[in-house]
């Protein structure tokens, strides 16, 4: 397949986890990847990313086919639409930019070519974009993977890269349309075939269940400063704070948006990190991260 053929795909803010999503779409050889940096831009730019994954192995110097420090400005540099745009920065609607505001060089409100790929946590993280851009599909990716930036543009990811895709409704596109980019883009995922990615119809389901792990183990083990195994050994700490919180979620779910979680998700999520990975939720390790560099969290 030659590089014509290929889809163009930006994706902003690759780091644990997007320098990996980077890396399953450039491999597979359907797509051309352009990532958007930040802190880590310097590094990646000059070195590539040292990787070591338990999907890929250990890999130097891997660069995606473009490394940019900023987003690009597709109608300044009479640049062609990108076919996807992953965004892979955190959702907090509280600290600016917002994400609207971030997209906007390289996904005008216009737009009717590309499709906006929100691969990050959180609920109702798509409506603004519905709101906005009205002509633009907007897909869902639910993310279960335990990787690490040790360092910028060192990535240590110790479990399996999982990805649940699916198209948020969208009131003025058909479902048709929308979820037919949602299986073009787990095709082109899937190509490099080091991954487990899936097409997803029930995005809502999708994400209140990694919500009972997110609301729950992300804020506990960053308050407490113990990890998500060690956690399930401290005396105390499952019966009195983890399965209460989740029981919580499971039945918020029901309340607000009628979803129904399996019987079974609290133990299941209370499992989903091996014990002996010692893994530290996102949360914890942004905590520890911060309060390294001497900042404030950004919460």
């Amino acid at each position: 397949m030659t590089d014509t053929q290929k889809k163009t795909v930006l994706v902003i803010g690759a780091g644990s986890v997007g320098a990996i999503a980077a890396l399953n779409l450039e491999v597979g050889g359907l797509a051309s990847v352009t990532v958007a940096l930040r802190s880590n831009y310097h590094v990646v730019k000059e070195q590539g990313y040292t990787i070591e994954s338990c999907d890929h192995g250990s890999l130097k110097g891997f660069r995606p086919s473009a490394v940019r420090n900023s987003v690009p400005d597709i109608v300044a540099e009479k640049l062609q639409p990108y076919d996807y745009i992953v965004l892979c920065t955190k959702s907090i609607p509280d600290v600016g930019p917002t994400l609207v505001d971030l997209v906007k060089p390289a996904l005008p409100k216009d737009n009717t070519q590309t499709t906006l790929v929100l691969l990050q946590n959180g609920l109702n993280i798509e409506k603004t974009f519905l709101a906005t851009h009205p002509d633009t599909v907007v897909l869902s990716c639910v993310s279960l993977i335990g990787s690490a930036e040790r360092s910028p543009g060192r990535i240590v990811q110790n479990e399996p890269d999982r990805l649940f895709v699916g198209a948020f409704p969208h009131p003025s596109i058909p479902n048709e349309k929308a979820t037919a980019k949602a299986q073009e883009f787990v095709a082109l995922y899937s190509a490099g075939g080091k991954t487990d990615c899936k097409h997803s119809p029930n995005v809502l389901h999708d994400r209140w269940q990694k919500l009972v792990y997110n609301a729950c183990l992300n804020p506990i083990c960053a308050i407490t400063g113990v990890d998500s195994g060690r956690i399930r050994l401290a005396d105390g700490a499952l019966d009195g704070l983890v399965r209460p919180a989740m029981e919580e979620i499971v039945a918020a779910a029901k309340a607000v948006a009628n979803v129904d979680l399996e019987e079974n998700v609290v133990e299941k999520v209370i499992n989903t990190d091996p014990l002996e990975s010692w893994a530290k939720p996102s949360m914890q390790q942004d905590l520890e991260e911060v309060c390294q560099m001497g900042r404030s969290p950004p919460w």
